[in-house]
């Protein structure tokens, strides 16, 4: 049987930092309730993590960055982007610009039984087809979130098995997990 030094996995649970943390960051487009919990949650599993919105002083925990304008947000390749209110008249102008960013994943919040207005929005200003198609919805894990707590998990969640190439949920490579009910 190895020791904590030999499993990666066991030695980040003792508390040891990840070998493979990349400088990640974490964008969030428009301050609601689910951005909150997105910024916080973000802060702890190691994104760097930036506010964007055109609204003048949004309120957020201490260590996020906040900006008006998605050229301000240091989007890169490392950035994922999730917009956190499909209501918003900005919407597609915001998600146009960051289209035009190297983000690695660009996600909107949305019921998946509705169109996302964000698709009208982005032809509307003339944006290809298959830029609009880089763009995720719905996000996150489907765990039956309910509350904006539960949705940041969820979407912080999705983002981290996207990231690690998984499939996300409880479908792993080992044998099924047996059900206690």
């Amino acid at each position: 049987m190895g020791t904590t030094a030999d499993d990666a996995a066991c030695a980040v649970a003792h508390g040891a930092p990840p070998a493979d943390d990349e400088g990640r960051r974490l964008v969030v487009v428009f301050a609601s309730p689910v951005a909150g919990h997105l910024l916080h949650f973000g802060r702890h599993l190691g994104y760097a993590t930036v506010l964007i919105d055109p609204a003048p002083d949004p309120v957020v925990d201490a260590g996020t960055t906040v900006v008006t304008a998605v050229d301000e947000a240091g989007i890169d390749p490392s950035t994922d982007v999730v917009v956190t209110d499909h209501h918003r008249a900005e919407l597609g102008a915001v998600l146009r610009d960051v289209l035009a960013q190297p983000a690695r994943w660009i996600g909107v919040m949305g019921s998946p039984r509705r169109a996302g207005p964000h698709v009208d929005a982005l032809r509307e200003l003339g944006v290809e087809p298959a830029e609009i198609a880089r763009v995720h919805r719905p996000i996150g894990l489907n765990i039956g979130s309910r509350t904006p707590a539960e949705i940041a998990v969820a979407t912080l969640a999705g983002l981290l098995a996207d990231r690690a190439g998984r499939p996300g949920g409880f479908d792993f490579d080992a044998a099924p997990v047996a059900r206690l009910d």
